[in-house]
């Protein structure tokens, strides 16, 4: 049997809140781990819109999840974190006053705590249910690359900040974008909504799409209202149905498949922590502004129990040691 893996924090998680923690743990001089599903750093950022910009991080007037995504990898870098990638964690055990995580793939990992950062959890998205056939040829839930819609006939299915948010993208280069909603009123934030309003894009609303054509691609979409509309590009920006996982069975407490935190970060488990979209509270706003603060809030709590002697203040990043600041 491989020897486990042993470190004093194991952040379950690598999406933006994760890849900060495990910058904060590093600056706290504690070795770090961190654990995803995916067989990338980055969670949803990088696998469901990598190339669309971000307009609610501190500091970046505007920033593209890739871009944030590496540049939070560039941050933790100097403190060497290891990156368990393909991992979906499994099991958690208390033994021997350690946090034992054990992946799907039979990875064991011994750490002094844990902090959960897995965003929503997992996320599969909610299906075009008359689409289905053209997935991959002309239908997409997610575009990892805007030049899909470089000239193009868009249309987006969807009502919510995901479409909203695509339809923006791709007035920007397509031919023609068109959204379909099934209702008048969006779900998406009232700025993007203006935005939307103020765009070229072609708001057809109080319909639904029933069918799409074409045999080799999709070549036009078909409304319940009778009307069929040119697409070589179909976005179904339906929303996800979330799970938790096998985090659901660590005997954590939760509330509305959110995992309930205190002030401090700390979970109803000994040693185990949670922060970002996943961790919940009175008054809790999931952003990942937010989730950066609790992710710093978490990892220090973490390094307080674990080294005592250092206490929870952190101390100033600008007064870091020139060795430290040159490799940064």
């Amino acid at each position: 049997m491989t020897a486990p893996l042993r470190v004093d924090l194991l952040l379950i998680g690598a999406g933006p809140v994760g890849l900060f923690g495990a910058y904060y743990a590093g600056f706290r001089g504690l070795r770090v781990a961190v654990m995803d599903s995916l067989p990338q750093v980055g969670g949803q950022v990088s696998a469901l819109y990598p190339q669309k910009n971000i307009y609610d991080v501190a500091g970046f007037p505007q920033v593209k999840g890739q871009d944030l995504v590496e540049s939070l990898v560039r941050q933790a870098a100097p403190f060497g974190p290891r990156y368990l990638l393909g991992q979906q964690a499994e099991r958690l055990e208390h033994r021997a006053g350690s946090v034992v995580v054990t992946s799907s793939a039979g990875l064991v990992v011994e750490a002094g705590a844990v902090v959960i950062t897995a965003g929503v959890g997992s996320a599969s998205p909610r299906p075009l249910p008359c689409g289905e056939r053209h997935l991959g040829r002309g239908l997409h839930y997610f575009v990892p690359d805007l030049d899909t819609f470089d000239g193009r006939d868009v249309v987006v299915v969807g009502g919510g900040d995901s479409a909203v948010d695509w339809a923006l993208a791709a007035v920007e280069r397509a031919n023609s974008v068109r959204l379909v909603h099934r209702r008048r009123a969006f779900r998406a934030h009232e700025h993007s909504v203006a935005r939307l309003h103020a765009s070229t894009c072609e708001l057809v609303l109080d319909a639904q799409v029933t069918g799409l054509h074409g045999e080799d691609r999709v070549t036009a979409v078909e409304l319940d209202t009778g009307a069929v509309v040119p697409a070589d590009v179909v976005v179904a920006a339906l929303g996800f149905k979330l799970q938790l996982g096998p985090i659901a069975s660590w005997g954590l407490a939760l509330r509305d498949r959110s995992i309930l935190v205190d002030a401090a970060m700390a979970t109803s488990l000994p040693q185990v922590y949670a922060a970002g979209d996943i961790a919940t509270h009175d008054g809790k706003v999931k952003l990942i502004a937010v989730g950066f603060g609790e992710v710093a809030t978490a990892v220090n709590n973490a390094a307080a129990v674990l080294q005592p002697e250092v206490g929870l203040a952190p101390g100033h990043s600008s007064d870091a040691p020139p060795a430290l600041l040159e490799r940064v």
